[in-house]
């Protein structure tokens, strides 16, 4: 409590002497998660001065903000987070900003919620990790695009233009994404990772998901989660599972031993992104990059 008390105050100084002008002539632009510092990368070009919070590995259900992280948030001009309660520990933070005038965006406010799927285990009652279907990512490309434009009309062409190719690059994604998953037999598409992030995707392409966890990492399994689930496992003969690389190996780790312990042989399949992308500067650093990885290594993992 007294950090949160200290960082809020700190963020009421910093707002008071915040200067409004641009670095270089370019918006200021803070992002939360990879996934977003990614794709307003994408848009803004070489046009934007873009900060993200969270690197490689992070996990933005128990991600708090620091000192530093203050500093960048009050001198934004504008700030892109996922919404839906997915930066949980973030929340206080963003309603001072607003109080303070500053301009935040969820980008979740893109989708309409009908489209979305319900959780128990979020305040928003909204399952959060809605990037995992492609068609969501290309909204939320254009609504990006959108605010980008609304708040720097000068570089709107631009912002348009890149958001075109880039919506061009996601429609071709999403053909191979299912090119991909079309050589792997219906019965065999069944995803159990960490905790319950590939919701949109089973729904988007077709695969019954079920993690350990619930939708938020700061919940934790119990003994009996990890005794269902292993009974699921056998009863469906499911040959892998999955790490996620934002989640504690140990959990799956937890949950293939019981498995094996019934005399069950259940292999871990590799790690999958979900909250967060692969370190800068490879391919699974880029939010195209991530899905594809993902998708090849459930498919062979689980033929």
């Amino acid at each position: 409590m007294k950090k949160i008390v200290f960082i809020l105050l700190t963020f009421i100084f910093l707002s008071a002497c915040k200067d409004s002008s641009t670095s270089n002539g370019k918006l200021n632009i803070v992002t939360t998660t990879t996934l977003i510092t990614d794709l307003v990368n994408h848009i803004g070009g070489n046009k934007l001065n873009v900060q993200g919070l969270m690197g490689s590995g992070v996990d933005p259900h128990l991600y708090k903000a620091s000192a530093g992280d203050v500093t960048k948030l009050a001198n934004a001009d504008l700030i892109f987070y996922g919404g839906l309660h997915l930066e949980g520990k973030l929340v206080d933070v963003f309603e001072k900003m607003e109080s303070q005038n500053i301009r935040t965006i969820a980008v979740s406010d893109a989708l309409d919620k009908k489209t979305l799927i319900g959780s128990e285990y979020f305040a928003s009652n909204y399952d959060p990790h809605i990037w995992f279907d492609v068609h969501n990512w290309e909204l939320i490309t254009a609504f990006v695009v959108q605010k980008l434009s609304e708040v720097d009309p000068d570089n709107k062409t631009l912002y348009e233009e890149n958001g075109q190719n880039y919506l061009e690059e996601l429609k071709a994604l999403d053909a191979e994404v299912k090119s991909i998953i079309s050589t792997l037999p219906k019965e065999k598409r069944i995803l159990v990772t960490a905790h319950d992030a590939f919701n949109y995707f089973g729904q988007a392409y077709g695969f019954e998901v079920v993690g350990l966890q619930g939708l938020s990492t700061a919940t934790e399994a119990g003994v009996q989660d990890v005794q269902n689930l292993s009974n699921f496992i056998i009863d469906k003969k499911i040959k892998a599972i999955f790490v996620e690389s934002s989640v504690p190996r140990r959990t799956i780790e937890a949950l293939q031993a019981a498995v094996n312990s019934k005399n069950h042989h259940v292999k871990i399949g590799g790690t999958l992104y979900s909250d967060a992308l692969g370190n800068a500067g490879t391919v699974e650093g880029t939010y195209i990059g991530m899905f594809k990885y993902n998708v090849n290594t459930i498919v062979d993992a689980l033929k």
